[in-house]
């Protein structure tokens, strides 16, 4: 009797009550349960897959749901095929969006061609760096070169260039999903069409004199790009040379007459 107190009992009552939280569990999830409408589930397996959030939300299936309930725009995953594309939009019952295809870029070349504010010895990440005193280099837009955006990207399409210290985009495989723009703590890392011709490597708009002080080759305000491109694709938007791409021609005379040597020729398909 008193083994049969002291083991036996405990083990009979945990099992019971074990098999009672269990029933009950399983009774309320099925009085709980929100049905779920399978055409999300079909619009979810019409996406990339990707689950890498550069959307904005955690991941496809968070996704797919937004879209059927008319809360975001399938504009926002790039990486779904057209042909997916096609399939959501006779899903939700609305015509195709018209899209351009877009590719990333990172709006800096700054890199070790941008001086420090000190040495960074901490967690090798821009995330990290960001939190002291908004990062170490002395452009407040420099490009850290510490791969937060390498680490993000699912697609292996950018990286941190060794000789440069800069991230760059290999556009054979980027395929403009977004992840790399959210998480870059700079925000230089945009997306252009991908049938551009230039494109401009720098985001600082302070004036041209305070560029200098910390950069080789930071944007200088000079107007020089805007006076000599024929068609007025471009023009200086506070301190910052910008394309305005349905204008531009891809004649080139911007990247030649740039004294700095930051709007720089872009051909993703030669990449």
């Amino acid at each position: 009797m008193e083994i049969f107190m002291t083991f036996i009992l405990p083990v009979i009552i945990a099992l019971v009550l074990g098999a009672l939280i269990a029933f009950g569990l399983s009774f309320l999830g099925e009085k709980l349960a929100i049905d779920r409408d399978g055409r999300i589930d079909e619009i979810e397996r019409n996406l990339a897959g990707a689950n890498c959030g550069g959307c904005g939300y955690p991941g496809c299936s968070a996704f797919a749901e937004a879209l059927f309930k008319g809360e975001a725009k399938l504009s926002q995953c790039n990486p779904t095929s057209s042909e997916g594309r096609k399939n959501i939009s006779r899903v939700l019952g609305m015509s195709e969006e018209k899209s351009v295809r877009t590719v990333a870029v990172v709006h800096c070349i700054g890199g070790n061609r941008c001086r420090n504010k000190y040495s960074y010895q901490g967690y090798g990440d821009c995330e990290s760096a960001q939190v002291l005193a908004g990062g170490n280099k002395a452009c407040y837009t420099g490009c850290m070169g510490l791969g937060t955006c390498a680490d993000t990207c699912k697609y292996a399409a950018i990286k941190v260039n060794k000789d440069t210290a800069c991230a760059e985009v290999d556009y054979k495989e980027c395929t403009s999903c977004g992840a790399c723009v959210a998480v870059c703590p700079k925000k230089i890392i945009g997306r252009i069409p991908v049938e551009a011709k230039v494109y401009v490597a720098c985001s600082n708009t302070n004036r041209g004199k305070e560029v200098t002080k910390v950069c080789s080759v930071g944007c200088i305000a000079c107007g020089l790009c805007q006076k000599n491109c024929p068609t007025g694709a471009i023009e200086l938007s506070n301190n910052l040379a910008v394309i305005d791409y349905d204008k531009c021609i891809a004649c080139g005379k911007c990247v030649s007459v740039c004294p700095r040597r930051c709007i720089l020729p872009f051909d993703a398909y030669k990449q």
